[in-house]
C-alpha cells in the first residue's frame, strides 16, 4: 500500500480532514482488536491464529456475538485507516486482496479445526454469527 501510494497519484482521496479521519479509523481498528483479544485472555484460550488446534474454549461473547473474526476485522479497519492516511483510493484493491487472502488461507482452515474441536457448538455459532460483520 505504501509503495503504491508513493508511485502513483491515481485515485487520490486526500481532503482536508483525511488525517483526522484516518486517526479516528485507526482507533476504531485498535478498539476492535482489543475487544477481540480480551475475551480470549479471559477464557484462557489461544489467540495464536497459527495454532487454532490449541483452542481450549469457543469464545462467543462480547464482540464475537457480531463477528466470528473480529481480530481480522480490526486489522482490515487498520488497513483502511492506512489507505486514507496515504491518500490513494487505488489501495482499496489491497483491502480486497487482504479479505480474500485471509478468508481463503486463514479463516477457512481455522473454521475446519474449530468444527472438529467444538462440533455442533461451533456449527450453531456459524449459523448465528457472520464471518466478518
Amino acid at each position: 500500500m505504501w509503495g503504491l501510494a508513493k508511485q502513483t497519484s491515481f485515485g487520490s482521496i486526500e481532503f482536508e480532514l483525511s488525517g483526522k479521519l484516518s486517526l479516528v479509523i485507526l482507533f476504531v481498528g485498535l478498539a476492535i482488536d482489543v475487544a477481540a483479544i480480551i475475551p480470549f485472555l479471559v477464557a484462557k484460550t489461544t489467540v495464536n491464529p497459527m495454532k487454532p488446534g490449541r483452542a481450549s474454549q469457543l469464545v462467543t461473547s462480547g464482540i464475537y456475538k457480531y463477528s466470528r473474526n473480529p481480530m481480522y476485522l480490526g486489522t482490515l479497519v487498520l488497513l483502511m485507516a492506512l489507505m486514507i492516511w496515504l491518500g490513494t483510493a487505488i489501495n482499496i484493491v489491497f483491502l480486497a486482496l487482504f479479505v480474500w487472502y485471509i478468508t481463503i488461507f486463514q479463516i477457512k482452515p481455522e473454521e475446519k479445526v474449530l468444527e472438529e474441536l467444538f462440533a455442533d457448538e461451533y456449527l450453531n455459532y456459524k449459523v448465528k454469527v457472520r464471518r466478518w460483520i
